[in-house]
């Protein structure tokens, strides 16, 4: 009786506690009339969209609950036709949804500014701190100049549109850009602008030392390694990578994990690449061999697989000890290959063999129907989506199945002519059902 008993008062006690919690700190709610919702609600469409994709309504609402916030909001023209198209395409890309974020934060301030507050002498402008981090000491600039009100460089061209007791839009006739969003795609159009290179054999190496049978020059630190990469592998799936001749002793210069993690969370947001992401997350083997190639300076590009070609494979293709890691092995090319610089190579070099990691195998790339064709036969697959994810070390191509070298694709068996077959649909996730079957 005495315990029931103390077990009462203690859940109420904590019932308590939890209740009073709440009341001190409730969590945040947006009514109609705020800022945010008449937002979504007004002539900004493409703003609105933007700041939906970006998965920012919440990151908005907690500002908003805490203090007024101001919108400098573009017009739908300077987000739709003005706006370079390979720039909205970089803002697009679900890798990029950081850089999207912060480009719509730095139209917000967290304080409410109208029109009558604006700085009337040109030469005394106020500097306000928008709701983005990273743009650190970069401020929005509000002046007065000729008669016109001014944000940084863009001018207003409707004043106090939307106002509400939470917070101010104001219309401006472009997009504000901050610096950390322009450097970041200067970064990812310089990658893009590598040219096509015809892939070179590996260099001769001393089958008993394992040594190259030439000198190598002093290798500077962070510049590629001097060994291939098939002598930085493990010697099997199932055992621990083993140390890669890394340049400079055994001090890394790139934190490969930490890209390898990035490109497999990419393939998800992405979308149509689950089983990929599925497979790479399970085989940790895999995966943290990947991230030890890439932290001693190799570089690698995946021929990833969507989804429908993944459900494609057989049971007889998958039962074996070691296939998933094998067929994996097949995809990767220790080369850093992008979409232009494939396309280059075929259009001028014709049939062009990659290095595969799964030796001695090569995988063939030729020209089809005005993309690259991987593969050859009922084996093909097309480059379907190009350059999900490149950061100048890993390179991702989407494709549209799953390869095998040529010597192991095997006739399809005849059909029976009396027996009716009927063919289940595939469902997603026996890829990896097989893979963890045979862990």
């Amino acid at each position: 009786m005495n315990f029931q008993i103390y077990g009462f008062f203690t859940i109420f006690s904590f019932l308590t506690v939890a209740s009073s919690a709440l009341q001190q700190n409730p969590p945040a709610q947006i009514n109609s009339n705020s800022v945010l919702v008449a937002l979504l609600d007004s002539h900004y469409t493409e703003l609105s969209e933007l700041v939906e994709k970006a998965l920012l309504l919440q990151t908005l609402e907690g500002a908003v609950s805490k203090h007024n916030i101001t919108i400098f909001a573009p017009r739908n023209e300077a987000l739709e036709r003005d706006l370079d198209p390979e720039f909205k395409q970089f803002l697009l890309e679900p890798r990029n949804l950081k850089s999207l974020q912060n480009l719509l934060l730095f139209h917000m301030i967290p304080t409410r500014t109208e029109s009558k507050h604006w700085p009337v002498e040109m030469n005394n402008p106020s500097h306000h701190t928008s709701l983005c981090r990273d743009a650190f000491d970069e401020k929005i600039q509000l002046i007065e100049k000729n008669g016109e009100k001014l944000v940084g460089e863009a001018r207003i061209i409707k004043a106090d549109d939307v106002v509400r007791p939470d917070g101010i839009i104001h219309g401006i006739e472009r997009l504000l850009i901050p610096k950390s969003v322009q450097q970041d795609f200067n970064t990812r159009r310089s990658l893009r602008s590598i040219s096509a290179v015809l892939p070179e054999g590996a260099p001769e190496v001393d089958s008993r030392t394992h040594r190259l049978k030439k000198p190598a020059p002093p290798v500077p630190a962070g510049a590629p390694p001097v060994l291939p990469i098939f002598d930085a592998m493990a010697p099997g799936p199932s055992l621990a990578p083993a140390p890669a001749p890394g340049p400079g002793g055994h001090h890394h210069h790139f934190d490969g994990e930490s890209q390898v993690k990035d490109f497999i969370q990419t393939l998800l947001h992405y979308g149509g690449y689950n089983e990929m992401a599925d497979i790479l997350v399970n085989l940790t083997s895999l995966a943290s061999e990947m991230g030890k190639l890439i932290s001693e300076g190799y570089v690698l590009t995946v021929l990833a697989p969507n989804d429908e070609a993944m459900a494609k494979l057989t049971t007889d293709q998958l039962s074996e000890p070691g296939a998933p890691e094998q067929i994996m092995y097949y995809h990767l090319i220790p080369e850093y290959q992008t979409e232009e610089s494939m396309y280059n190579s075929v259009r001028r070099f014709g049939k062009v063999r990659y290095d595969t990691l799964r030796l001695p195998h090569k995988v063939v790339a030729e020209e089809a129907d005005g993309s690259v064709k991987f593969g050859q036969g009922e084996a093909s697959a097309y480059l379907f989506d190009p350059d999900i994810y490149t950061d100048g070390r890993i390179s991702v191509q989407g494709i549209d199945g799953v390869l095998f070298p040529l010597q192991e694709i095997k006739p399809a068996p005849p059909k029976p002519a009396t027996v009716a077959k009927v063919v289940s649909n595939q469902r997603r996730g026996m890829f990896m059902l097989y893979c963890c079957l045979n862990l």
